[in-house]
């Protein structure tokens, strides 16, 4: 157990991004309420996923982490789960076939409500309303009454979790995930793209390799694993009230776990040392994420590593750099070669989608081409400096939004108006997402080649 921890050491603590609850008695007996509930998930298999983190950190796997940027009460139902779980699924296939390593499933879903502000007012007009913080906080609507935190969402944000965790598990080991089906879908997915020849290649390669496992036969009847899938949960850790009230002990190892979700994340905002959400997540054995953004500096991702992963770890720690296509060069090097020189074992992620959004006819958007841009200078920067490019996180949806701008089917400025759906943040629709797995993998099959090269030399 960590040093001086429990559960609300993080009370004592500085804290950024809190909301101003009005009803403080009302905030205590919800969070009383919730720990009464049982945990969303179990700690055997957040250890599950920091087995598979490991190996990551170790250069035999990949990391893909994606979902909503902010999860909606408005627009939960069964089949916008299942339209993500689809696209995810599929994009995991591709990029397994172009790692050829295995992939890492783990969602922005099922507990992602809480958002981060860079502002506390919200102004439209000559009106002034707190800024909305996600459906567990408050909600999106532009009035006074829908801006004051309410502690009852956290009880509607907890069943939902648990909702969306109950429909995942059986997508994951029902017989949806099978992968006998998905060569059907890749040759459907790439009949309509403009760039329909560029895919199809690899599209074909798929196929062929599942047609050849089904007749020497290797079948999902005799092999489980094709049709059944690890998929695991995440979240940023911002709400610590509710965060701490599903925070439960393994009854096996005695240790700490949030059950809230397998891995939660702690953001760009709120990784200041000595400040609260450090201070809560450096107690729990989830595998954690930390956010990396250009202010960071080598020593100060060194303490911070330090404090959340005294034991250096293998897959305790994913380190998610979120810097923009223009700054990446400039920030991420210093940051590995910090890491490199201490010997700290982590995961390097990249998120490609928050140092690029933009402001275009009056909607926040995101150029696919800049989204790219950073995703290739990442894959770039670890092979120049002998490092594993581990993984990448981004916002999507698996429905046909039109939030960022740019992809295959070129969709404008013009565009933006259609489908913008989104609570916050402007998301990948599910081909710009599938089209990013696709050119992700081209770049990890060059990058075998690259080593194959240097090795037969």
């Amino acid at each position: 157990m960590a040093q001086n921890w429990t559960p609300n050491s993080w009370r004592q603590k500085p804290i950024q991004q809190v909301p101003d609850f009005p009803d403080l008695a009302a905030l205590s007996a919800t969070e009383a309420q919730l720990t009464t509930f049982p945990p969303l998930v179990f700690a055997g298999e957040a250890r599950r996923l920091k087995n598979q983190l490991a190996n990551v950190s170790e250069g035999k796997g990949f990391l893909l982490q994606g979902g909503d940027c902010a999860e909606s009460f408005a627009e939960h139902g069964a089949d916008t789960i299942r339209d993500f779980f689809r696209a995810f699924l599929q994009m995991a296939v591709v990029l397994t076939f172009g790692a050829q390593q295995p992939v890492v499933k783990v969602g922005r879903i099922a507990g992602q409500f809480a958002k981060p502000r860079s502002s506390n007012i919200e102004r439209q007009g000559d009106v002034e309303l707190p800024s909305y913080r996600g459906d567990i906080i408050n909600g999106i609507e532009f009035n006074e009454k829908a801006r004051i935190p309410d502690p009852e969402r956290q009880i509607m944000a907890y069943r939902q979790s648990a909702a969306t965790l109950n429909l995942l598990r059986a997508f994951a080991m029902g017989g949806y995930a099978n992968l006998e089906n998905v060569h059907q879908w890749m040759l459907g997915f790439i009949k309509d793209s403009p760039q329909a020849e560029r895919y199809r290649k690899l599209a074909d390669r798929i196929s062929e390799t599942m047609d050849f496992m089904k007749a020497i036969g290797i079948t999902s009847e005799n092999h489980p694993s094709l049709r059944e899938t690890d998929f695991f949960t995440s979240h940023e850790a911002l709400l610590l009230g509710y965060e701490q009230a599903l925070t439960r002990v393994d009854s096996t190892s005695g240790d700490w776990y949030a059950t809230s979700g397998h891995m939660i994340w702690i953001g760009d905002r709120t990784r200041q040392p000595d400040h609260a959400h450090i201070e809560y997540c450096r107690g729990i054995k989830n595998p954690l994420g930390l956010k990396c953004g250009p202010s960071l500096t080598g020593d100060g991702l060194i303490e911070l590593i330090d404090l959340l992963n005294p034991q250096n770890e293998p897959g305790r720690l994913t380190l998610i750099c979120r810097f923009g296509h223009d700054k990446v060069a400039e920030h991420l090097p210093r940051l590995i070669r910090a890491v490199e020189k201490e010997g700290r074992k982590v995961v390097w992620s990249c998120d490609p989608m928050h140092g690029n959004t933009i402001t275009l006819n009056s909607y926040k958007t995101r150029p696919f081409e800049r989204i790219l841009s950073e995703v290739e200078s990442f894959f770039q920067i670890h092979r120049a400096e002998g490092t594993h490019p581990g993984g990448i996180h981004i916002e999507m949806t698996g429905n046909d939004v039109t939030e960022c701008t740019g992809g295959a089917r070129a969709l404008s400025g013009a565009d933006l108006a259609d489908r913008y759906h989104t609570h916050c943040d402007p998301r990948l629709n599910a081909d710009q997402a599938l089209e990013l797995a696709f050119l992700l993998a081209e770049r990890m099959k060059g990058g075998r080649d690259e080593k194959r090269m240097v090795v037969n030399g």
